[in-house]
């Protein structure tokens, strides 16, 4: 991968700031043709982003193809065919004194601003956030992961033959250069990646009041009750466990499994497993490698420190040379174990079992608010249950990652799993400044009766003139005062009595809730 020189940044920066102020951005359709050629640079060159992926990651093609070019390219289209209604300006009503103002929210470029690229998902969550930036107006700057340098090279290769480097550009390189870019004066800088370095982000940005975007992680759960149609629930979840070998924002993290089946799960977990890997070894085409030496080693040691019971996998099919683990699953797992302290972002599914649905609640909100939440019931009361008592960026109710996939939905984090949104249209309002307009009439005879009305703010003041703004600037109230607030009868401590209880389908008790 070719380093861009540190020393060459600022005035990058301040060209791409200049090239803003001359308006060159602001033409819709001069965007729309900036999202085609995006769109034409992954679509021409498909192939050479499915090799190059597989030399940083190892990554299968098919897991390439369905996962980040469809997507990119299905995110594309979306934008440029609905670029034109997301840009217009929105009209809004304003009540008495101001019915004769022109009141409108008009959709702004922020600027100049910075995309911080992730190396597990190179092309979604690098070229993902350039889509909004584009779309809203903005000049920008990519700096591609330097985790995945194969990408990050071919990305910088094509920008100049496919895209207007008088409005973006990409920046290649490690530590040094994206220091030297968050020393710069941005209008909005979209970060994904790690907590730690988020927090380097935030307090960077701070020094400019600059607005952050931050995509990161946490331990996204998936609840199985015992009322869920096991085999399916094993299928998709492994299937979204080992997809990128584990290293997906949104992965499964852990299992919480009603401890009545958590042995047949974890038995459909296995026969899933050899169903979609016969051989089961490091040889093994559909499976992905992990990115780098120190991440294979912290995984490994994840694995070799815990105590929970081995139902496949361990450190015994590791590969270091090859970085491969092996999709490693186990059962009746601590709060405590060494796979529970931090996010494992590699092919490793522990399974926490728990007795009722409140205790599984209980777990999920003594840690960080995951990135997504993934359930699966046949019980609707149960699914509402866990949707009122939870907090996290997305949920899933029977299967996993999907929401990541649906441009119509926002995507992004809460609490320490991130802040803001994108995808979508949410990518378009991420990168764009909702600019308050009103035209008050202030000309002609409409300006003159406006003037008549409005003339009772000036001093010198009296009661009269209070009077008549206390006449005819109130909303109108239609409702009384509310009763002193008590103790919500469902507050966490008393579930709502309207859960009920569901026979499971593969034996055991009914379930309890409570």
């Amino acid at each position: 991968m070719k380093t861009t020189p540190a020393d060459t940044i600022p005035a990058l920066v301040g060209r791409l700031r200049a090239t803003f102020l001359t308006g060159k951005t602001r033409c819709v359709e001069y965007r729309k043709n900036q999202l085609k050629q995006l769109y034409f640079l992954v679509k021409d060159n498909e192939e050479a982003f499915v090799d190059a992926i597989g030399q940083d990651l190892g990554r299968p093609g098919m897991e390439t193809t369905f996962a980040e070019v469809i997507g990119i390219e299905n995110d594309l289209a979306t934008s440029i065919s609905q670029l034109s209604k997301w840009s217009k300006d929105e009209c809004v009503g304003a009540g008495p004194p101001f019915m004769l103002h022109g009141t409108k929210i008009r959709k702004d470029p922020k600027g100049t601003v910075l995309v911080l690229g992730a190396w597990n998902y190179p092309i979604t969550v690098q070229l993902g956030p350039m889509v909004g930036a584009i779309a809203a107006g903005n000049t920008v700057i990519l700096k591609p992961s330097e985790l995945s340098p194969h990408t990050a090279q071919l990305i910088a290769d094509l920008w100049s033959k496919y895209m207007d480097t008088e409005t973006t550009a990409v920046v290649n390189g490690g530590i040094p250069e994206a220091t030297a870019l968050l020393d710069q004066r941005f209008e909005h800088i979209f970060y994904t990646g790690n907590g730690r370095v988020g927090r380097i982000v935030a307090e960077k940005a701070a020094r400019w009041l600059c607005p952050v975007s931050l995509e990161l992680g946490g331990k996204s759960p998936v609840i199985v009750d015992a009322s869920a149609d096991l085999k399916i629930a094993a299928h998709r979840t492994l299937w979204a466990k080992a997809f990128n070998a584990g290293q997906t924002c949104v992965a499964p993290d852990y299992c919480l499994v009603d401890r009545r089946v958590q042995d047949k799960f974890a038995h459909e977990l296995l026969q899933a497993q050899r169903e979609f890997w016969p051989s089961r070894d490091h040889q093994e085409r559909d499976f992905g490698r992990i990115v780098s030496d120190n991440h294979w080693k912290r995984i490994h040691s994840l694995v070799s420190s815990s105590k929970a019971e081995l139902v496949v996998g361990g450190t015994a099919g590791a590969d270091q040379a090859k970085r491969f683990i092996p999709l490693t699953i186990l059962k009746n797992v601590d709060a405590s174990d060494s796979v529970m302290t931090d996010e494992i972002f590699g092919p490793v599914l522990p399974i926490v079992p728990f007795d009722t649905i409140r205790d599984a609640v209980d777990f999920v909100n003594e840690r960080d608010q995951p990135l997504a939440l993934y359930v699966f019931t046949s019980c609707n009361e149960t699914r509402d249950y866990i949707l009122a008592y939870t907090r996290s960026g997305g949920v899933v109710r029977g299967d996993c990652l999907l929401h990541y996939a649906i441009d119509s939905l926002p995507f992004g984090g809460t609490g320490p799993s991130g802040y803001g949104s994108y995808h979508g249209k949410a990518g378009f309002d991420c990168f764009t400044h909702e600019r308050a307009v009103v035209d008050a009439p202030s000309y002609g005879m409409l300006g003159k009766l406006v003037e008549v009305v409005m003339a009772r703010r000036y001093p010198p003041y009296s009661k009269s003139k209070l009077d008549f703004f206390r006449f005819v600037l109130p909303k109108l109230v239609w409702f009384g005062r509310p009763p002193q607030p008590t103790r919500s009868s469902k507050s966490i401590d008393h579930p709502p009595s309207k859960v009920r209880t569901t026979a499971p389908r593969h034996g055991g008790h009914p379930l309890s809730l409570v």
